[in-house]
């Protein structure tokens, strides 16, 4: 039987919910901070100067952007409740909300982006916790094909970076600085046992400054001219109540960009979820819409703050394939040194003296990792032609258009330029061709019953009814009464519910033809255990009759079924189950 499972990783040497030395934490984190602290400097500054804002306002839109971010990372780290994704996430702001805000600002003033941006953020948050209803369609071909699309969106400024050099500077100095951050990197990851990879990262970025300060690259006078500590003039805007034209006219496509970037922190916690466990687990979609929770109250506060709306980055994935370091602690760090950097000027400039070949060496290598982590993503459950069409078609329309190949002036005017940023298109294109796919066949049948045993002759009659209209056979009606009944054993069989209620849950089963069988769904109210890792894991404690009736509807499920999707939110479970006839 095929139990879909994500990829884990052999190599980590501390996992997520291990501890490493705060020396180690604080050093990874370090690098993040590095890697990642221009994206909420650099998008706020390009749009309010852009649009024409006060410098004083620029300056307190950036300070923002910087603590919001910071705030932010470091609660993605850990998990309250229904709020937080558990894992190293970086919050920085959304280059896909620079055009629609810099037209906000422009037309209507800071008070109008913060108006639009605090909207945005209640539809965020009413999407994450509607999240189990958009399954269909957030699917690990979507999830991944935007993964793909963020490398193709950052790649444009890395090359860019790679041959920034001074004026004046030797023209050899940007690929001499380059390749050799480079080669220490890849060297030491490459041949490096487990410990010394951890250290290959910020390897390269010491020996490649280190170079760059021997070219004189390095911007000294940045460094000097910075005061230690600063704090601006709090320049909040307010929000605009009028609800004018311009709001109206905005506002569809700060939602439209808000989901698609609800969509990016999704895919950002999948990816670290398939990297952070040493043991492959399930993806746990009540972590992603943790994640979802807190980007939405992120842009409650980036709001209220009058700044460039937030989201979370997936950068740290491909370093914890470097590093063999998933700790959450290093994103703990990661947040606390971009809230230092925010009333510390001189270790900002510190940080943005590094020169751009550096830099851009290094997240060369990461943008490479990371689109492997999105292939990987994909090619969970399996590849099959309509998702090869569904990843393709948006990966390639995602690309074109980021490189202002595909009618540029057309996309450019078209809707206010919303589906001018690569993510915002290609991610669109795929949920529209998943919801196609997906809604566009026979529609399933269903029944409604309770969450108990007394539910097993409905099931029985059900499936009988929906086998005898496909024009199964006897054998194959079986099956599917065998499947679904060891299904709901084994859902009764696990711990409570989560809130620890006493109460009667109900159930759904629906059931739908698919090419080469059948495919059973149970909407069911929420447990502790998740059953797709369970199937994975065989075993059965000796001593224990409880836990051996539950291991044997596992072996049974496992034998019968082709494959088994059991995803976990909050509120509620749902398991897919394929059966395919017993002749194949």
């Amino acid at each position: 039987m095929n139990v879909d499972r994500s990829s884990g990783s052999s190599r980590l040497r501390y996992q997520a919910d291990e501890k490493p030395p705060p020396a180690l934490s604080f050093l990874l984190g370090l690098q993040l901070a590095a890697l990642t602290l221009t994206v909420p400097i650099l998008i706020p500054t390009a749009v309010m100067r852009t649009a024409g804002a006060a410098e004083s306002y620029v300056s307190w839109a950036v300070f923002a952007a910087l603590a919001i971010s910071g705030l932010l990372t470091v609660l993605q780290a850990f998990r309250f409740g229904r709020i937080g994704g558990g894992h190293i996430l970086v919050s920085g702001s959304s280059s896909a909300f620079i055009g629609i805000a810099i037209l906000a600002v422009s037309e209507g003033g800071p008070p109008m982006l913060a108006t639009l941006v605090a909207a945005t953020s209640v539809f965020q948050l009413i999407f994450s916790a509607r999240l189990a209803f958009f399954r269909r369609i957030l699917t690990p071909a979507v999830s991944g094909a935007v993964l793909l699309l963020v490398p193709v969106s950052v790649i444009p400024f890395v090359f860019e970076m790679l041959g920034a050099v001074p004026e004046g500077g030797p023209a050899h100095a940007a690929p001499t600085v380059a390749l050799l951050t480079i080669l220490v990197v890849l060297g030491i990851s490459l041949k490096g046992n487990s410990r010394l990879r951890q250290w290959g990262p910020l390897a390269g970025l010491i020996v490649g400054a280190i170079i760059a300060a021997y070219f004189g690259l390095l911007d000294v006078d940045l460094v000097s001219a910075a005061p230690w500590f600063g704090f601006p003039d709090f320049a909040a805007p307010g929000l605009d109540f009028e609800f004018g034209s311009v709001f109206r006219v905005l506002l569809p496509a700060f939602l439209i960009t808000g989901a698609i970037s609800s969509i990016r922190s999704i895919s950002s916690n999948i990816a670290l979820q398939t990297v952070a466990w040493r043991r492959p687990r399930p993806i746990d979609y009540r972590a992603v819409q943790g994640t979802a929770v807190l980007d939405g109250f992120g842009n409650v506060l980036c709001g209220l703050a009058g700044t460039v709306p937030n989201t979370t980055y997936s950068v740290a994935a491909p370093l914890i394939e470097i590093s063999g370091v998933a700790a959450r602690a290093v994103g703990i760090a990661a947040g606390a040194i971009f809230l230092a950097f925010a009333f510390m000027p001189k270790l900002l400039a510190l940080i943005l003296a590094i020169p751009g070949p550096v830099v851009a060496a290094y997240l060369f290598i990461l943008t490479g990792m990371l689109f492997m982590i999105g292939v990987g993503m994909i090619a969970q459950g399996g590849f099959d032609y309509r998702k090869g069409v569904i990843v393709g078609l948006s990966f390639w329309l995602g690309f074109g258009i980021e490189n202002d190949a595909i009618f540029p002036a057309f996309v450019v005017e078209f809707a206010g330029g919303i589906f001018a940023n690569g993510i915002t298109s290609g991610g669109l294109a795929a949920i529209l061709m998943t919801w196609f796919h997906n809604f566009s066949g026979r529609r399933a049948a269903s029944l409604d019953a309770e969450f108990e045993v007394s539910a097993l002759p409905k099931m029985r009659e059900f499936l009988t009814g929906f086998a005898a209209h496909n024009g199964w056979s006897a054998e194959m009606t079986e099956r599917l009464e065998a499947v679904a009944e060891e299904t709901l054993l084994a859902l009764l069989q696990r711990e409570s519910p989560e809130d620890g209620l006493d109460r009667t849950w109900r159930m759904r089963l629906s059931a739908a033809r698919r090419e080469g069988g059948a495919m059973l769904e149970f909407v069911v109210a929420p447990g502790e255990e998740n059953l797709q890792e369970r199937l994975a894991i065989p075993g059965i404690p000796s001593g224990e009759e409880t836990r051996m009736e539950r291991e044997a509807s596992l072996r049974l499920l496992r034998h019968l079924g082709a494959s088994i999707r059991h995803q976990q939110y909050h509120g509620l479970d749902i398991v897919n189950v394929k059966v395919k006839p017993p002749d194949r």
